[in-house]
């Protein structure tokens, strides 16, 4: 698992990189402002939700601040997930655009 700053995930963003964004934050968190793109899967709901993740994905988790996200991307990389990155500082570092 990798740690990535806001800047690194946005830089990856404008470069085109493929990665599946995840937000671990729940619902209204979600409505309130997220990054275009990002799939909506609340921490609670990660386990359940494993089906519809990769193993050879580029998945990058996201919530609030960072410790969701932590929480989130420890957990995928214990189950075989390899290209794992967590988001630090969360969407309180974000930068980049936002959808509402």
């Amino acid at each position: 698992m990798e740690m990535w700053s806001s800047q690194q995930v946005l830089d990856a963003i404008n470069s085109g990189k493929k990665i599946k964004l995840i937000d671990v934050r729940e619902p209204y968190e979600f409505t309130e402002g997220h990054i275009p793109g990002a799939e909506l899967i609340p921490l609670g709901q990660v386990p359940n939700a494993l089906n519809k993740l990769h193993k050879d994905d580029t998945i990058v988790v996201v919530c609030r601040s960072g410790a969701r996200s932590l929480r989130a991307a420890q957990f995928l990389a214990s189950h075989g997930y390899a290209n794992v990155i967590n988001m630090q500082g969360g969407m309180l570092s974000w930068k980049g655009k936002v959808e509402y």
